[in-house]
């Protein structure tokens, strides 16, 4: 994702899958305890479906949307661990796995316990 991007102005935003196709809408985004940069974002999938975690490094916003690339299939798959609370080292690891994303890029932090991991918190989304 652009570096420049304010990660609270993606709260909102229409999700758009690799094809085109509406995942839905961004509800939290969640940021690296460590490093303060926004990590993954949780999209509200459906009206009384659930919130996927999407990835935001290989995603791009474009035209007003978030353009995620990965199919829909695979993001309304992805692990759910709920909203409104931080993501814990375990989760995270679950979530780079379904995606196949590098996993070294999921270690943690230089100068921290190796125990520890990264946790991401969040920005709180839209009110409901």
């Amino acid at each position: 994702m652009q570096p420049d991007i304010d990660p609270r102005s993606l709260i909102g935003r229409k999700a758009f899958d690799k094809n085109g196709t509406k995942i839905g809408t961004v509800d939290e985004v969640y940021l690296d305890d460590a490093t303060g940069e926004p990590e993954w974002a949780a999209v509200r999938t459906g009206l009384f479906s659930r919130d996927a975690f999407v990835p935001l490094r290989p995603s791009e916003l474009a035209d007003e949307t978030l353009r995620v690339p990965y199919d829909r299939r695979l993001i309304k798959d992805a692990p759910d661990f709920g909203v409104g609370r931080h993501l814990s080292p375990e989760q995270e690891l679950q979530l780079y796995h379904h995606y196949r994303l590098d996993i070294s890029s999921a270690d943690p932090a230089p100068g921290r316990c190796g125990d520890e991991g990264r946790e991401f918190g969040r920005i709180a989304g839209s009110p409901d």
